[in-house]
């Protein structure tokens, strides 16, 4: 007998992220993510399952063990256990410390193997700032979402000996640099880094080189200084270098671009797939770019799912996973033809499946292989919520009056009469997107749906996944642009009969929650309002958020239309009941905004409430406290419920 997902099940959750395969194809180590609810805390622990079959077996005991990496013979696993880097033994026993607070004291980053399996290379910040310590602050880029106020340290390029353990720093100075990659003869490790004469400000970046040795030389940048350089890899033979970015910096699609060493232009590839490359990362799933062969794999987003896709001379097909299928992490082990996904569907939040990249023919370009196959290797879902069943979504489309189409998704219980409330839920970015499959984040739609509501998620213009020109819509008409890609499918669902329209609600985080709040003074349809991780003042924004003074510069240009285009400027005209719920710590949209939209509607009599959540970042809805992630859904489902109740 199943039952629907309720909000106490978060405290059972078992996500599985960030595969890595053995380099003989036979293994698979990955992250799992469990809830530990008398610590209300996350834990991770890293975990393995064979590729023959078999069930899962725990390798370490957390709480905080990320980022397992095989070594090129596979014999270890290195991996970060609260920041710094341990190795275990691929046959087991006792995790041994690499780097210590005493050599790396702010802890090391993702870990990088050598080709010959001697060295290990990562990115990390240089030094560790006292909590008390005074931040001097001369440059932008002074505080980051998750870390704080990180002052003038910068992310910098280290090599840890894997016999020694001696740490060697490569990279100095004031820019960030990314997580780095080996050239295959072992000699040089590249990595994207900030460029520009004032990268802090434009947040321009660039692939860069430099030389591994006893000696090591200045890095050298390749390709244009300008751009946007995001993970860097190289090609087989070593004559060039992959990039996900862009040639210019501004708001578009991310492309695969082969950069060659000599620091000639690089060289879009597989662009005619005209969709936005995901290399992966919170909040955004993806996995980085790997070559089979003479093929590249990558991940980019189509209509709402991270999908699966190759890119050879015989063009671009996607994988042979379901339409609908997200992928949020994938490792490719060549020489066994094979690749690990972590995938989500309509039944599972995610789960490991096994693919076979040589069965995989090309096809259409921009189609559906035939041939290949995946196996599913793990079952965390039916482990850890064996009785439950989740309700449906079902994709929509809605005609804007100007032509334009929205997809959209809709979730509800089987057997739910019409004419019940409705929740619209305004996702985030602007430039992220809804999927068409389960999601362990929003667990307020699988109650409400239980409760007999409707749920309605929409992927409106700036969206990702539906083409460049749908991508950049709303690019200096926040709200103006997109506003009636809610407003129109709502009056489709309420003429349709599908929901009361005095029952109307609605809701949205980050972008999502500026959006919400702008709609609430643009329109009497909604009878409650739930904005979460909101920005109201884009003026304000510039200057204290980790990514304000971008949106301003870029997402809306015209330093002019930031005033007009401010929720805060239209606060008079709101009359709906709004909760107000944010992260306390949040450094991308600072809690500040949230206590000015609090103000400006206490002032003026409507109905508000602020709940904010202390020590919380922005992402806490996906990986913060249990407790606050469960308070949220509570408190957005009682006050929607309360102000919808005829």
């Amino acid at each position: 007998m199943t039952r629907p997902l309720k909000i106490d099940d978060l405290y059972r959750f078992e996500i599985p992220g960030d595969p890595t395969l053995s380099p003989d194809g036979e293994r698979v180590a990955y992250t799992l993510a469990t809830q530990d609810a008398e610590n209300d805390r996350v834990v991770r622990s890293v975990w393995e399952v064979r590729a023959g079959g078999g069930p899962a077996r725990r390798l370490t005991h957390g709480p905080a063990d990320t980022t397992p990496r095989w070594s090129p013979d596979g014999a270890r696993l290195a991996f970060l256990r609260e920041g710094q880097l341990h190795l275990l033994s691929a046959d087991g026993g006792e995790a041994v410390p690499l780097t210590t607070p005493a050599r790396c004291p702010a802890g090391a980053g993702t870990p990088v193997w050598s080709p010959d399996g001697s060295r290990i290379a990562f990115s990390a910040r240089a030094t560790r700032r006292e909590a008390t310590a005074p931040v001097v602050i001369d440059a932008l880029g002074w505080k980051a979402d998750g870390a704080g106020m990180i002052g003038s340290v910068r992310t910098q390029l280290f090599v840890v000996e894997v016999e020694s353990g001696e740490v060697g720093q490569l990279t100095h100075g004031d820019r960030h640099v990314g997580t780095p990659t080996w050239s295959p003869d072992g000699t040089q490790l590249a990595y994207p880094a900030q460029s520009g004469p004032d990268a802090a400000v434009l947040g321009t970046s660039a692939a860069h080189v430099v030389e591994v040795g006893d000696d090591t030389p200045e890095p050298r940048r390749i390709g244009p200084a300008e751009g946007l350089a995001g993970p860097v890899s190289w090609f087989p033979d070593g004559s060039a270098l992959l990039v996900v970015g862009r040639t210019t910096f501004g708001v578009g699609h991310q492309e695969l671009l082969r950069q060659p060493l000599d620091g000639s232009a690089p060289v879009s590839v597989g662009s005619a797939l005209d969709r936005n490359v995901l290399p992966g990362g919170p909040g955004y799933p993806g996995a980085l770019p790997q070559f089979h062969g003479d093929a590249i794999v990558f991940c980019a987003r189509d209509r709402g799912a991270t999908r699966l896709y190759r890119v050879d001379a015989a063009g671009i097909s996607a994988s042979p996973l379901p339409v609908g299928t997200g992928v949020s992490g994938c490792s490719v082990a060549t020489k066994a033809g094979r690749a690990a996904v972590v995938v989500s569907d309509a039944s599972s939040f995610a789960e490991i499946e096994l693919l076979d990249l040589d069965g995989w023919t090309s096809g259409e370009p921009g189609g559906p292989s035939a041939g290949a196959r995946s196996v599913r290797l793990t079952d965390h879902m039916t482990r850890s919520l064996p009785e439950i069943a989740l309700h449906p979504v079902t994709e929509r489309e809605f005609t804007i009056a100007d032509g334009t189409v929205v997809h959209g998704m809709i979730t509800r219980a089987a057997q739910t009469p019409a004419g019940g409330p409705l929740l619209v839920d305004v996702h985030g970015g602007p430039h992220n997107a809804w999927a068409p499959h389960s999601d362990p984040a929003h667990l307020y739609h699988q109650e409400l749906a239980s409760l007999g509501w409707t749920v309605l998620t929409l992927n409106v213009r700036a969206s990702d996944g539906y083409g460049e020109a749908f991508y950049t819509a709303a690019v200096g008409a926040w709200g103006e642009t997109d506003e009636q890609d809610v407003l129109q499918p709502v009056a489709t669902l309420v003429a349709e009969g599908l929901v009361d329209p005095e029952r109307i609600a609605l809701t949205g985080y980050s972008y999502g929650g500026y959006l919400s709040c702008w709609l609430s003074a643009r329109s009497d349809v909604f009878a409650a309002v739930v904005p979460g991780g909101i920005l109201v003042d884009l003026r304000s924004m510039a200057g204290t958020s980790e990514e304000g003074h971008l949106i301003a510069d870029f997402e809306i240009g015209d330093p002019e239309r930031l005033t007009e285009l401010s929720p805060i400027s239209h606060a008079h005209a709101v009359r709906a009941p709004t909760l107000i719920l944010h992260g306390g710590a949040d450094d991308t949209c600072p809690v500040g905004q949230a206590e000015q939209w609090f103000h400006a509607l206490r002032t003026r009599d409507v109905p508000v409430r602020l709940v904010v959540y202390p020590g919380s970042s922005h992402l806490f809805l996906l990986d913060g406290r249990p407790s606050h992630r469960e308070d949220y859904s509570r408190r957005l489902i009682e006050w929607v419920t309360t102000h919808t109740d005829r």
